[in-house]
């Protein structure tokens, strides 16, 4: 497994990997149009480069020894989104931890985590800020084991219809 950062080329396969991930775990949930307009607004090609070429957000990309198609990725952006909903110093926000969903289980999510984690604290950051869908509970199962908790209640925009989220932190 390779963990290496994005690069404008990557815009495309990384737009790709986003909607395939998105949709699987997701699409199920929106009406054609909402889903389409989110997917065009956060996973169009260039939405993807606007989001690369940005040195407020980091990504990570995940590949195969290989050097196949992305596996997963990640997207790290501060300041935080969501530093308003808590008193830490220096908050990072955590994005679109995705992995392929024909790969999942096979650690791409933990490395991913891993390494957002270290990035954080080598950035000299003092939490760790992720939404998460409330009825997504194996996700939520995942980050409690890394000592994410609960600090507040928002909402994730699709299209026009609003999902009910949690906030969560992990102090570091």
């Amino acid at each position: 497994m390779i963990l290496r950062p994005a690069l404008l080329a990557d815009a495309e396969p990384l737009a790709r990997l986003g909607r395939i991930s998105f949709c699987a775990a997701f699409a199920h949930l929106y009406r054609p149009q909402d889903l389409a307009a989110f997917l065009e607004e956060v996973y169009s090609v260039d939405a993807v480069a606007t989001e690369i070429a940005d040195p407020t957000i980091t990504h990570r990309l995940v590949e195969d020894d290989d050097g196949g198609p992305l596996t997963g990725f990640i997207k790290m952006r501060s300041p935080s989104w969501y530093a308003d909903h808590s008193d830490a110093a220096r908050p990072i926000a955590l994005g679109q931890l995705y992995t392929d969903p024909a790969r999942t289980g096979e650690g791409i999510g933990a490395a991913l985590m891993d390494w957002a984690l270290d990035f954080a604290r080598s950035g000299g950051h003092d939490a760790v800020q992720l939404s998460v869908w409330a009825e997504n509970h194996a996700a939520q199962r995942f980050y409690a084991r890394y000592g994410f908790i609960k600090i507040a209640d928002i909402h994730f925009p699709v299209g026009e219809q609003l999902d009910e989220e949690f906030l969560l932190e992990l102090r570091i």
